[in-house]
């Protein structure tokens, strides 16, 4: 019997440094991606699709308050987004819920001439990419 979760993510976990308003941000994009809540705690939630998932924390040993994405370390979380309409209509939601869309004038192709796809960054600094179609192989262009 072959274990097919073998080398797949089973779970990421932010540390941020106002859980409220890291809920509501990645609350809404994983909600719209599909995944749903899967464990909350006064300052932490998780929300899981398959066998993966998302945890958003305010631990208490957080030694900073600012994410940095040029830093070493966690650049972006790229996720598989559906259609090119999907993409869009998440992109042009995300100011709405505390995204705020990078590369505009690259969009949707800012990652490549064959890629689709929006690139947003919340309000601690995270950045996700939304990737349209099924290949999600294309590396990106931007840091």
């Amino acid at each position: 019997m072959t274990d097919d979760s073998l080398g797949t993510l089973h779970h990421v976990e932010l540390w941020v440094p106002d859980f409220a308003r890291a809920e509501k941000e990645w609350g809404w994009l994983l909600s719209s991606l599909g995944y749903t809540t899967f464990q909350k705690w006064s300052r932490g939630c998780s929300w899981k699709q398959g066998a993966t998932y998302i945890v958003v924390e305010q631990s208490p040993d957080l030694t900073s308050g600012i994410h940095q994405r040029k830093s070493p370390g966690l650049n972006h979380l790229a996720f598989h987004a559906g259609s090119c309409a999907d993409v869009d209509s998440l992109s042009s939601t995300s100011a709405e819920h505390g995204w705020t869309p990078l590369f505009t004038q690259e969009y949707p192709h800012a990652g490549g001439a064959g890629h689709y796809g929006a690139y947003l960054e919340n309000s601690d600094g995270f950045e996700v990419e939304l990737v349209a179609g099924t290949d999600g192989l294309h590396p990106s262009n931007h840091s």
